[in-house]
């Protein structure tokens, strides 16, 4: 079951983060799929990981292009992504110690991080790349 479809409303403008956004949703949905009382603990385990893992990749391709072109708030953008990292570190953790609530914990920052992130916090750097001729 689809829990968030991607809408114009996420879109940044940049192709190539807008994809990345999207594969970042697709994982999203099939983290949700894979709820325990859905296909099990151990998709569950599976897709999690990977989520963080794309976000790290999808990361940095935002931080290598703050570099390269000298983004002035690139250390603002890249504490909240060492704080996703963590946090999801930290959610990977306590559910493979069995904590309870951590799904439903997991699920509910996953989604707010994924909108707010992309709608708020990515929307401001979209300005600067443009200027800099990225689309």
């Amino acid at each position: 079951m689809v829990m968030a479809y991607w809408n114009k409303n996420w879109e940044v403008g940049v192709d190539a983060i807008d994809a990345q956004h999207k594969r970042l949703i697709d994982l999203f949905n099939e983290l949700h799929d894979a709820m325990p009382a859905g296909i099990g603990e151990e998709k569950f385990a599976k897709v999690l990981a990977e989520l963080k893992e794309y976000t790290v990749y999808h990361f940095g391709v935002e931080e290598d292009l703050f570099k390269q072109y000298g983004y002035a708030d690139a250390a603002i953008h890249i504490e909240a992504h060492k704080y996703f990292i963590q946090k999801v570190d930290g959610l990977l953790k306590a559910f493979k110690s069995h904590e309870p609530e951590v799904i439903r914990e997991t699920f509910d920052f996953l989604k707010d991080w994924l909108i707010n992130h992309i709608v708020k916090t990515d929307k401001q750097y979209v300005p600067f790349l443009r200027s800099k001729g990225i689309k």
